[in-house]
């Protein structure tokens, strides 16, 4: 069986949407004001909580409609409540089941270009989700991550990588 891009970016970007789902979750009964929550950062000059889970969903289900040929549903970024933010989560997971595998087809090859103030970026789609979506994805994943976890919620690694592919014995035994 060989790996096709549906494999290699779907699940993983469903996987930590899911997870960080599950750190919000956990943000919300750790007795931690949601302002306070909302704006917790690690350094002065970086992003906070809310804009890395914004971030996260939105690379999630940028790169699978990049992928697929396909647009996106945009959000206006104003989530302003944890439940706002889970919504976003909901938004992208829904996005991602919802694309057919057979628009997957052509996207290793696709063209891809993203543009930044002063930065330009052309790619092919294989080369774009491996070496830019994963890795921002997974960057902004971190760093919700680490903020909850400076912030004092009780989070462990479990937290982070969220439902892991385990194989499954006949008897239902992992």
């Amino acid at each position: 069986m060989s790996l096709t891009l549906k494999d290699a970016s779907a699940p993983i970007f469903l996987r930590g949407l899911r997870a960080l789902s599950g750190l919000i979750d956990k943000a919300e009964v750790s007795g931690l004001g949601e302002a306070m929550i909302m704006d917790a950062r690690l350094a002065a000059d970086m992003k906070p909580f809310a804009d890395q889970i914004r971030m996260a969903s939105f690379s999630a289900r940028s790169c699978i409609a990049r992928l697929t040929g396909q647009a996106w549903p945009k959000t206006d970024d104003s989530e302003a409540t944890l439940a706002e933010l889970k919504a976003t989560i909901a938004l992208s997971i829904a996005f991602i089941e919802a694309t057919d595998p057979a628009a997957f087809e052509g996207g290793e090859t696709r063209r891809i270009e993203i543009r930044f103030p002063g930065v330009e970026l052309d790619f092919e789609g294989a080369g774009y989700l491996t070496s830019f979506a994963i890795p921002n994805f997974y960057f902004h994943v971190s760093m919700a991550y680490a903020i909850l976890r400076n912030a004092g919620v009780e989070l462990g690694k479990r937290d982070y990588l969220g439902q892991l592919a385990l194989n499954r014995r006949p008897n239902g035994a992992v």
